[in-house]
């Protein structure tokens, strides 16, 4: 690492996945780094937030003043910006606009360089509009004259990536698969470690400057091939895969939807994407900036260890805005709240309370969380199937399987909003208080109905609610009650 800090450098997207990654990679080699984020307290959890070389800036990446202002006395500036998790079909054009917004902004402050990852596939009108998006922004981040770097990639393999997490969940829970054409069209996947190292390693090679370059690992298979990779590193028997030529990308969206934790929404563009030959068109990058690429099945056991273990840094899930609390003012709202006293320390209570969802399920009635989160699929939300990115923690703004985290005070109080599909808008809370014998537990659901399904929904389920939250409610109880003493070690 080089003596003394460097330069700062801007990334944006530091929320998402990639980005989460890239900033302790260039704390590691010594830069500075700027994250320009639209809600900071997503970053709060990160491990590398309180290090002294690390500057939050609060900003809406549509706002040019903002922005600006952000990229002032940054020499290199990341572009991690994508609207396809969060602006439905509207995507194409929302990234054009941020990205001459971008664009804009750099040469306003005096940026040297933009640095873009964006997506590999053949040039030309055949292209997804997923791919043709990804053309498109990198045109509008070199119409202001600054330095442009483009890297594009494939299918990165990594724990917690949108694209290993389809692959994986198509794998295990599908023997047989009834697939469209497009798994007979080639890619050349990439580790997720191999994509940060070209990020970082282009900003001290000068002869990347002004190009576009592919990137890839040392493999090309077609999708068929890389799903029979990912099984034998499941352990799993060879899957029969049996391609037809009538399901449409939006058939094919549902299908993934059905069986992965991707909504139907982001499994479009991905699914149209997917009948472009995705193959990187020379090795300069590889030239340019040597490293050891791992192969296919390296990335994907790599992957798999990191997710058993529990150590997924970043995960698909985190991307995306967080909607403010709902106006619960103005209209009904309906409340059902519980307390709760419990023989332990106010530390163990929110340790329990945090293990909700994912593996752990919901300490009580799991099997009519199961059926929620099915029904939930099936009418295009994301059902349970999204889980959680660790099993013990939690940060603000993350997912836990169809709830946000809109609020976080630790030890004190967690806040979840409901992203499943309903007739309105529900509201789940945590608040702990110390007593003299340990702590008290509210735990507090709201919900605001839209129209007349909303009253009809919520009346429906609330012969439901002594099952599910009494039960939930008491199980936390137990749990923390269960807990070694505090300071003592946590029970996994």
């Amino acid at each position: 690492m080089p003596d003394g800090d460097r330069d700062a450098i801007l990334v944006t997207g530091a929320t998402g996945y990639i980005g989460g990654r890239l900033v302790p990679e260039l704390l590691q080699r010594g830069w500075r780094v700027r994250c320009l984020a639209r809600a900071p307290r997503k970053l709060e959890q990160r491990t590398w937030i309180d290090d002294p070389r690390v500057e939050v800036v609060e900003g809406d990446a549509e706002d040019l003043a903002a922005v600006t202002g952000a990229l002032r006395g940054c020499r290199h500036a990341y572009y991690l910006i994508h609207s396809m998790m969060v602006a439905g079909d509207r995507y194409r054009q929302r990234d054009q606009r941020l990205a001459r917004v971008f664009a804009q902004a750099a040469a306003a402050a005096g940026v040297e360089r933009i640095i873009y990852l964006g997506g590999l596939g053949e040039t030309g009108r055949n292209l997804s509009e997923h791919l043709a998006s990804r053309r498109e922004v990198e045109e509008a981040l070199a119409s202001s004259g600054v330095s442009l770097t483009v890297l594009r990639a494939a299918m990165i393999i990594g724990s917690g990536s949108a694209s290993f997490e389809i692959l994986r969940y198509l794998v295990e829970r599908l023997p047989i698969m009834v697939t469209p054409k497009w798994v007979r069209t080639e890619a050349q996947p990439i580790a997720i470690r191999n994509v940060l190292h070209y990020l970082v390693a282009c900003l001290d090679t000068p002869a990347t400057r002004g190009r576009m370059l592919d990137i890839g690992g040392p493999e090309v298979r077609s999708y068929q091939e890389i799903m029979q990779i990912m099984a034998a590193a499941l352990g799993l028997r060879r899957r029969w895969i049996v391609p037809v030529p009538v399901l449409t990308p939006r058939l094919s969206s549902w299908w993934i939807h059905l069986v992965t934790p991707l909504s139907h929404r982001i499994a479009r563009p991905l699914a149209e994407g997917l009948r472009n030959r995705v193959v990187c068109r020379d090795n300069a990058a590889a030239e340019l900036m040597p490293q050891e690429l791992l192969t296919i099945r390296e990335a994907i056991d790599r992957a798999l260890g990191r997710t058993r273990e529990g150590l997924i840094e970043t995960s698909w899930s985190q991307a995306g805005p967080i909607p403010g609390d709902p106006d619960w003012a103005g209209g009904t709202c309906f409340t059902d709240e519980r307390t709760i006293a419990v023989r332990a320390t106010p530390e163990q209570v929110w340790r329990a309370v945090c293990r909700i969802g994912g593996g752990q399920g919901y300490y009580a009635a799991d099997w009519l969380w199961r059926l929620r989160g099915w029904i939930d699929q099936w009418v295009g939300g994301p059902g349970l199937r999204r889980g959680r990115r660790d099993p013990e923690e939690v940060a603000f703004g993350e997912a836990l399987d169809f709830w946000r985290v809109t609020g976080l005070e630790r030890n004190r109080r967690i806040d979840l909003r409901a992203e499943m599909r309903l007739p309105g808008q529900a509201l789940l809370s945590f608040s702990i208080e110390p007593t003299a014998e340990g702590a008290r537990l509210t735990q507090t659901a709201r919900f605001l109905p839209r129209g007349l399904a909303g009253l009809a929904y919520w009346y429906a389920v609330l012969p439901l609610h002594g099952v599910v939250f009494r039960g939930m409610l008491n199980g936390i109880r137990k749990a923390a009650e269960s807990e070694p003493s505090a300071g003592g070690p946590v029970r996994k």
